[in-house]
């Protein structure tokens, strides 16, 4: 027995042109710690609602490995999140999540991402995003997705736009002690703007049934 017949995510891998998305594994943790330590985001800028990137340097490396065992052993049907190492010719870029609670009564997905920042601006976070919301909407059954970004995030708002999503509401939420603006964001499967690369994917059948997802 291999480890995607013990744990089914392991099994699944989307493809979209040259990017390649699979399950984050311990193996993948070396490559992200350095991707991390290289960089993220303008120092001057945060993107995330958790200020992860904010710690200690020496802390990054163990509380990254933390939150992807933390992930892993939280999953259940009820509530999942399936993280993707995401890889471009092969080389790592970043990371693209997508998860749902209730999903069999909510149908609805939400998804975070990012990507080291030498590989910003390359329109890498756009077709991988496209690629996880085409396993969502065709091989989940979702019928929503959600996602939200600060106002002034601009090319995750870009990202967003592109794919068809519509503003769902403004927050305020605190961000480094000041609050700051936060848009959700809905994207149904009739507004879903796909990518010209064909989305394939392998694995997704041994997915369902581990999270007991019926199309």
């Amino acid at each position: 027995m291999d480890l995607a017949a013990i744990w089914p995510p392991y099994g699944l891998v989307i493809t979209a042109g040259d990017l390649r998305l699979s399950i984050i594994t311990d193996d993948d943790a070396p490559e992200f710690v350095d991707l991390v330590l290289d960089g993220v985001h303008d120092p001057d800028f945060m993107p995330f609602g958790v200020e992860w990137t904010d710690a200690p340097r020496d802390d990054l490396p163990a509380n990254f490995v933390r939150f992807h065992w933390a992930t892993r052993a939280a999953m259940t049907p009820k509530d999942w999140t399936l993280r993707f190492a995401v890889r471009r010719d092969g080389e790592l870029v970043g990371t693209q999540d997508v998860g749902g609670k209730d999903f069999m009564i909510a149908r609805t997905c939400s998804t975070g991402s990012w990507l080291g920042r030498r590989f910003h601006h390359q329109h890498i976070g756009t077709r991988m995003r496209q690629a996880v919301c085409a396993f969502a909407f065709d091989e989940l059954g979702a019928t929503r997705m959600t996602s939200g970004a600060f106002a002034d995030n601009a090319p995750s708002l870009g990202v967003s736009r592109r794919l068809g999503y519509r503003t769902n509401g403004v927050d305020v939420v605190v961000r480094r002690g000041v609050p700051t603006e936060h848009r959700s964001l809905l994207l149904t499967a009739d507004a879903f703007v796909r990518g010209a690369d064909p989305i394939t994917v392998r694995g997704a059948e041994a997915v369902r049934r581990f999270l007991e997802i019926e199309k």
